[in-house]
């Protein structure tokens, strides 16, 4: 056996091989890897698009939150004044209707105070009358001196 022979059918069989392994074992293995790598790629863009997209997200939240609250307060400042303007409505509807009670308090005073005055004529001039009796020693006819009387009562 020569040593040269079997280096060379070695280096032969080599070569084959890595013919082989270069037309039909490398080009797959190649495209798996620049797949995979692709793959990895994408899912890292993925990623990075989906956390901008929280961050987005997370803005709008944050923006409509600060609307909501914005709105509530605003509501909430509505709500006040809505029922101070009732309050005040109140106020005033009392204080008119306390008015209204007092003019009315005041008209039958004053219908009372009137009766009473009436009275007062009445029984002053009945005291006249009774008094003049005495005096004249005779009994006067009211009716036939109700003029007498009633301007009487109207001085009085």
């Amino acid at each position: 056996m020569n040593i040269n022979l079997t280096l060379i059918a070695q280096a032969l069989a080599f070569a084959a091989l890595i013919w082989l392994i270069a037309t039909y074992i490398w080009p797959p293995l190649l495209r798996a890897i620049e797949e995979r790598q692709q793959k990895i790629a994408e899912g890292l863009a993925a990623a990075e698009r989906s956390q901008m997209d929280l961050a987005k997200a997370q803005d709008q939240v944050d923006a409509a939150m600060r609307e909501a609250r914005s709105k509530a307060n605003e509501v909430i400042d509505q709500a006040h004044h809505r029922a101070n303007q009732i309050i005040e409505q109140a106020k005033n509807d009392a204080v008119a209707e306390a008015n209204r009670q007092k003019e009315i308090a005041q008209a039958e005073i004053d219908a009372a105070a009137n009766r009473a005055r009436e009275d007062l004529r009445r029984q002053v001039s009945t005291l006249a009358v009774a008094g003049a009796e005495k005096l004249l020693k005779r009994e006067i006819d009211a009716n036939a001196h109700k003029a007498l009387l009633d301007e009487l009562a109207a001085e009085i």
